[in-house]
């Protein structure tokens, strides 16, 4: 059995880490350089530096704090955030990232999927998906019978880019389907709704995209305790956890996280 990773998540604007609230009410969180360090040191397995306004500000990834954060890293590390080219991800990589991420430029472009994965492999491609709840259809009130019941009928997910500020009108779960169709080693799933919530992830979430494609899941929003990290894991289905606030803020430890998962039967790594 794969061990589940715990995964700390550095959203980076302008130089600094920060969090927010379902990508809104922004606070600083610290240097991206001193907390990769202090992550790596406290043993998690992996590494997420996303820069999230390179998208909706039209730039490219800050590279340079790329190459100081993977001088302090020796877990593998994931870089996103503004990346709309093959040599873009060339960059990234050469900046000292094991994997790159698409998002927005992958809905722009899902071409440029295949493109990254034909020439870099699709174990350095990781294709994040920003999902919001969208309500289930409404029952007809006119008399007629309803229609048979289609996944369309039940809860579903709307994909949005441009770090959760466009709505894109794709289905998440099939869109999934279709990135790792098109060569993405892994998927990033985070759940709009839960975001800096600390309510828990969102598991029918989880459970829909992580049953639907054949590729690792990294569960991503939501996560206030380590009770949700668990959840995650048994009843989500997810392959790895991702955290911000609870790690940045000190409520928990990386090594606590792992401590707590093993201890109710979760493989994780020493």
């Amino acid at each position: 059995m794969l061990a589940t990773r715990v995964i700390p998540c550095l959203d980076v604007d302008a130089g600094r880490v920060v969090k927010g609230v379902r990508f809104v009410e922004i606070r600083d969180a610290g240097d991206p350089v001193e907390l990769a360090a202090r992550y790596d040191a406290e043993g998690a397995d992996e590494l997420v530096f996303l820069d999230i306004t390179a998208s909706s500000d039209a730039r490219d990834t800050m590279v340079h704090v790329v190459e100081r954060v993977a001088e302090q890293v020796f877990i593998p590390f994931t870089v996103g955030g503004g990346i709309r080219s093959v040599d873009d991800v060339r960059a990234m990589l050469r900046a000292g990232a094991d994997k790159v991420s698409l998002n927005t430029a992958a809905v722009a472009e899902p071409g440029l999927v295949r493109r990254a994965s034909e020439e870099f492999g699709a174990q350095c491609i990781v294709v994040a998906i920003d999902a919001r709840q969208r309500a289930a259809h409404a029952a007809p009130t006119s008399g007629m019978p309803p229609p048979a019941v289609s996944r369309r009928a039940l809860p579903a997910w709307d994909v949005v880019t441009h770090g959760g500020r466009t709505p894109t009108g794709f289905d998440a779960v099939e869109w999934a389907q279709e990135v790792v169709a098109l060569g993405a080693g892994e998927i990033l799933l985070t759940s709009m709704d839960r975001d800096g919530t600390q309510a828990g992830y969102d598991l029918e979430l989880l459970q829909a995209v992580g049953s639907a494609v054949p590729v690792p899941v990294i569960a991503s929003g939501g996560v206030g305790t380590l009770e949700h990290m668990y959840e995650a894991v048994s009843a989500g289905g997810a392959d790895a956890v991702l955290a911000a606030s609870i790690f940045h803020f000190g409520t928990f430890r990386v090594r606590e996280a792992k401590y707590y998962l093993a201890e109710r039967g979760v493989t994780v790594r020493p």
